[in-house]
């Protein structure tokens, strides 16, 4: 005696695989393996993981830290950079930088994570980048034009590194 069924959820597909809590028929691409058996998905109560759960709030917290990250990065980036001058130096820094602000925006906003975030910290490098041209041009629109020139092609390969390094630190 066969006792199969069709899948509630998907009709045409045979099944003799029930939910172990409520009984409904499911099939393998519905069912989920819980510690006491297989489930459908509102059996299982399949949750997002609270580090992904961000309010508004975070965020603005978030762009807040990167802002001020941004403006102070900036200024010691123009700083360092005029104190020890070698082309690698920027590459470096730039690194470092991407890393202080996506560690400081973590931990601002209690460790959450999202693309929400790592779209802020990339920003926020991308500022401290303008910011650093700023302060070394001692003018906002020569800073945006001179770091888009061909001139600064390592701070152009910094800017990349620096925003990696931000994004990967909040993934």
């Amino acid at each position: 005696m066969s006792l199969q069924t069709h899948c509630a959820k998907h009709l045409e597909v045979e099944t003799t695989l029930r939910c172990s809590k409520c009984g409904k028929p499911i099939c393998p691409r519905c069912m989920f393996q819980t510690q006491v058996g297989a489930r459908c998905r509102e059996c299982a109560q399949l949750r997002r993981l609270p580090i992904y759960t961000v309010s508004p709030g975070y965020y603005l917290r978030a762009a807040g830290v990167a802002l001020g990250m941004a403006v102070a990065t900036g200024f010691m980036w123009n700083l360092l950079r005029q104190i020890f001058f070698f082309p690698f130096l920027n590459v470096v820094l730039a690194a470092g930088i991407g890393f202080a602000i996506g560690e400081v925006m973590s931990r601002s906003v209690n460790r959450k994570r999202g693309r929400g975030f790592q779209i802020i910290a990339g920003i926020a490098v991308f500022l401290s980048f303008v910011t650093r041209n700023s302060f070394a041009s001692g003018s906002v629109i020569w800073g945006l034009f001179y770091s888009f020139s061909l001139f600064d092609l390592f701070g152009i390969i910094a800017l990349g590194l620096g925003i990696f390094m931000a994004v990967t630190r909040l993934r």
